[in-house]
């Protein structure tokens, strides 16, 4: 059963809250349509991020497969070497984007200079091939954390959503319901008292 709020049974109290309950309705029907909205596009993009997972993991595995190989083909002091200095900047700008009031974050990549930044004579093609791999799977990485952080703003968003429109729908607006129904019930009541002691008078009036 919905707690009766604590208020003084009167006509004023009474318009007062019928006021708030409009408000506390209206408000719950936008935080259950922004709730729908926000889900819809949850598991969108969360079908969208389980593919952009598998295409990433996938060019991953490849991308250590060459390294693995320009490993096994280069002794340890040189490959340690052509790795020592990296002839290659990346550098990363952030932005955020409102969606349905959650701010989500995105990511520009720039990359800058040559990966190659060792003599090439030393080296095999297949680290020439893996880090050229790991070069063009950057930007695809971080699109990946972006999307996967956006998933996680979204579901928390979702969640503070759902314990307000629960909040409005099982606490709030049952108990405007329930002290509505109390005061119309107490004043009914005192109206009544009323009408039986004017009655009363207007009686005793008669009679003399």
């Amino acid at each position: 059963m919905a707690k009766q709020l604590t208020v003084n049974p009167n006509r004023m109290e009474l318009s007062r809250l019928k006021k708030r309950l409009v408000v506390a309705k209206r408000g719950h029907k936008l935080l259950k349509d922004k709730q729908d909205a926000l889900i819809k596009e949850f598991l969108k993009r969360a079908r969208e991020v389980k593919d952009m997972r598998e295409r990433a993991e996938e060019e991953l595995l490849a991308c250590y497969r060459n390294f693995l190989l320009a490993r096994a083909q280069t002794l340890p002091v040189m490959l340690e070497q052509a790795l020592l200095i990296s002839g290659s900047v990346c550098t990363l700008t952030r932005t955020e984007r409102n969606v349905m009031s959650v701010l989500i974050p995105e990511y520009t990549v720039h990359q800058e200079g040559n990966v190659f930044n060792y003599g090439l004579a030393t080296s095999t093609g297949s680290l020439d091939v893996a880090l050229e791999r790991f070069s063009r799977l950057i930007p695809k990485l971080i699109a990946l954390a972006a999307e996967e952080k956006a998933l996680q703003l979204m579901a928390k968003e979702i969640e503070r959503t759902r314990r307000r429109v629960n909040a409005l729908e099982h606490v709030l607006i049952p108990s405007f319901v329930e002290t509505i129904r109390f005061i119309t019930m107490k004043l009914d009541e005192q109206e009544r008292a009323n009408l039986s002691r004017l009655m009363r008078i207007k009686e005793i009036v008669r009679s003399h």
